[in-house]
């Protein structure tokens, strides 16, 4: 008879659905450099509730990883970590790196953006799932084993057996990252942290992917951190949106209340820049200039040198948190209010230079098309 894996928590490890299951206060990351300070996350709270899909979403550099891996307690020792991270009633950053241990990969497991370096090269993908699950437990071998092709089959690798025996490198970009998937699913977490984990991937294997996540978090009924760049994703998976920018939350609120009522112009700066199914022939609007160095930053809201609606006030004060829409949205604008019912098009202005550069284009295009009908 196969030996039965107990996955079950510990006596009152887990409680009912909504309960908060994870919570970070005031987390604050700074790394040396020889430019000075680099603030790589700023005072950032969430409170993660059991079985919802937190998005956490910004522009490359915004903190969005540096977070989770802050979290996972990952970060390098040159990294100053400030604030705290309560789980199951104990602040994470304040255990020893045993104790941690013993929390990372069982309670709390994370994805990481890239499968090929996450993965080792010279063992096999079911032997990796098998340490995962022997890592916390105390099965035998052969029990470690044939929870690994069960995983697999779950997260709808085909000939899961089979698979089992393969190297990374002998599989697909994207069956690589549901192999990642089911390692973290491997010991029945509360808390899943997904960083990235469509990137690189095309839009099918994409679908996939997110399919692999669901199945991983109605299997575990874990929480989950969904980290991306791509608001397509967080549209179609998460209850709550926190939107980060240089290293700040800067609007908070459920997926209905940052999609359809944002109230920081950055993001809707960034709803601006997604193609819109139900508006094929609208042109996309970009935000102008580049995120700020977060070396030495100076006061003010760090968005102020790209947004519209900047004044002097801004320069003053960088905006905190604040209530908008309701109790749940927040968003961190000195004019939040003034945003109501505008979209990016009325924000942000569509760039001269880019319509004339696509006229000229067009222009070119049509004039070879002419000069080839001739020549024949």
């Amino acid at each position: 008879m196969a030996e039965e894996i107990d996955l079950s928590p510990a006596p009152g490890a887990r409680g009912v659905r909504g309960d908060v299951v994870l919570e970070v206060s005031g987390l604050d990351v700074t790394f040396p450099s020889a430019d000075g300070p680099v603030r790589a996350v700023r005072g950032v709270d969430y409170a993660l509730h059991r079985g919802e899909v937190l998005g956490i979403v910004g522009e490359s550099g915004s903190g969005k990883s540096v977070t989770s891996m802050a979290v996972m307690r990952l970060l390098p020792n040159t990294a100053q970590v400030k604030g705290s991270v309560r789980f199951d009633g104990r602040d994470l950053l304040t255990l020893s790196e045993v104790e941690m241990t013993r929390v990372r990969g069982s309670r709390i497991a994370m994805i990481f953006q890239d499968p090929m370096t996450s993965l080792n090269p010279v063992y096999t993908v079911g032997a990796q799932i098998a340490e995962a699950v022997r890592a916390h437990h105390d099965v035998s071998k052969q029990a470690a084993t044939e929870r690994a092709v069960e995983l697999l089959d779950k997260v709808r690798i085909p000939n899961a057996k089979d698979r089992a025996s393969s190297y990374p490198h002998e599989l697909s970009g994207g069956m690589r990252q549901r192999v990642v998937i089911a390692i973290a699913m491997a010991n029945d977490p509360d808390v899943i942290i997904a960083d990235e984990p469509t990137t690189a991937l095309d839009v099918t294997v994409q679908a996939q992917i997110l399919e692999a996540l669901a199945a991983a978090q109605d299997e575990t009924g874990a929480a989950m951190v969904l980290i991306t760049h791509d608001l397509g994703v967080i549209a179609g998976q998460a209850d709550r949106v926190m939107v980060m920018y240089a290293g700040k939350p800067v609007e908070v609120g459920t997926a209905e209340d940052v999609f359809y009522t944002p109230r920081m112009p950055y993001t809707l700066g960034l709803l601006g820049s997604l193609p819109r199914l139900d508006r094929p022939s609208e042109r996309l609007t970009p935000i102008p200039g580049a995120p700020p160095s977060v070396v030495n930053m100076p006061p003010g809201c760090p968005f102020g040198p790209r947004c519209p609606k900047h004044t002097a006030r801004c320069d003053e004060s960088e905006p905190e948190l604040r209530v908008t829409t309701g109790p749940g949205h927040l968003a961190a604008c000195h004019y939040a209010e003034t945003l109501a019912g505008q979209e990016a098009t009325d924000v942000f202005a569509s760039e001269v230079a880019d319509h004339e550069a696509l006229a000229g284009l067009a222009a070119a295009a049509e004039g070879a098309g002419t000069d080839g009908e001739a020549r024949a």
